[in-house]
Parts: structure tokens; sequence; C-alpha cells
């Protein structure tokens, strides 16, 4: 007799995982991190701007602007790197908090 296994998409395996307040905040936070690396690289590249044109203009380096743009880098970039990076592609920087579902 063949025994069936039960099936299980990514997407309920992350909604059972999420009840763990460990987890929800991790998960949350490289969300958070993706976001503003994809905001970022699409900002500059509409901007016409290579990494290093940007980081001219931010007041940083370009290597800063890789790891961000990279979203491997587990730190959060700070509100002022993210201000002279908004100001430097002629964006406002705008913040939020959302309530929690």
């Amino acid at each position: 007799m063949k025994k069936e296994t039960k099936r299980v998409t990514l997407r309920d395996a992350i909604k059972k995982e999420l009840k763990n307040s460990e987890f929800k905040f991790r998960f949350e936070h490289e969300k958070a991190i993706g976001q503003i690396a994809r905001i970022v690289r699409s900002a500059r590249q509409r901007a016409g701007l290579t990494q290093a044109g940007l980081a001219r203009r931010a007041g940083t380096s370009q290597v800063v602007i890789a790891r961000l743009e990279s979203g491997t880098d587990h730190r959060i970039p700070s509100l002022d790197l993210l201000q002279r990076i908004a100001q430097a592609l002629h964006f406002q920087l705008m913040i939020s908090f959302d309530m929690a579902a």
C-alpha cells in the first residue's frame, strides 16, 4: 500500500512560521532589506546613473551603493543614508507605519 504524503506549499509553510514572533521579525527584516534594494536600484536606473554616480551625489562610496542594492547586507541602511540617496535622485524619502493585520 502506497502512503500518501501531504504537500505543503511555501505560502502555507511561511504562514505557519509567521506565528513565531522571532521568525516573523527576521522575515520582515529581510523583506524590508529586499524592498529597499529594489527601490534604490530601480530609482538609480531610472535616473540613468551608475552606482558610482549615485554614490558621488549621495556622499558615499560605490561599494556602499552596491552592497545596498544587492540586498545581501543584513544591515538596514541608516535613515541618513537613505535621505542622501533620495535627495541625490530628486526623490522624497517617505516612511510609514501600517497597522498589522
